[in-house]
């Protein structure tokens, strides 16, 4: 397996002239540097300018005004972590940019064969593995380039988005 590591610029770059970017998510919390205050104020009942969040915002609007697709899956444990009920208070800003996003709860993926990392997917040819430290904090990007990891990433993919409820019916 050839692995390189992206830059976040690298990594943005990718959405370029594509279709379709699918997000896998498998994690119950994550450790991303930026979010650590919103989700403490977010645990607090203390308010959130989110101006942590606008650059993602601002970068999905933009490729989704020019075409791309953005899909995000979550596979969720019920009862729903503090983090996971965090970041589906701060969805509806994603949805507004453009975003698709749906739960799968974990139950309810029995057959599906996961990797061993969340990733993305674009298009119908090219995997970006999230990377993180051993202790759970994001570690940023790697292209892969894994024929038989390819296969599953995209077999994945077809099973979680089939299965996974919209957001807006998740949350009913």
């Amino acid at each position: 397996m050839v692995t390189r590591h992206l830059a976040r610029e690298q990594f943005r770059a990718l959405f370029t002239g594509r279709m379709r970017a699918f997000h896998l998510e498998l994690k119950d919390a994550y450790g991303v540097a930026e979010e650590n205050e919103p989700f403490r104020r977010w645990l607090k009942g203390e308010p959130d300018d989110f101006q942590w969040h606008r650059s993602w915002l601002d970068f999905a609007r933009d490729m989704i005004g020019r075409g791309v697709v953005i899909q995000r899956a979550r596979v969720v444990t019920e009862p729903l972590s503090d983090y996971i009920r965090w970041e589906m208070s701060i969805d509806p800003q994603n949805l507004d940019a453009g975003e698709d996003i749906r739960y799968l709860p974990r139950h309810a993926a029995g057959s599906i064969q996961f990797p061993g990392n969340d990733y993305w997917l674009f298009d119908d040819d090219t995997v970006i593995l999230s990377l993180f430290t051993p202790d759970g904090r994001s570690g940023g990007f790697a292209l892969v380039d894994d024929p038989h990891l390819f296969k599953q990433c995209l077999l994945v993919r077809d099973q979680v988005w089939s299965r996974a409820v919209p957001y807006s019916n998740y949350t009913a």
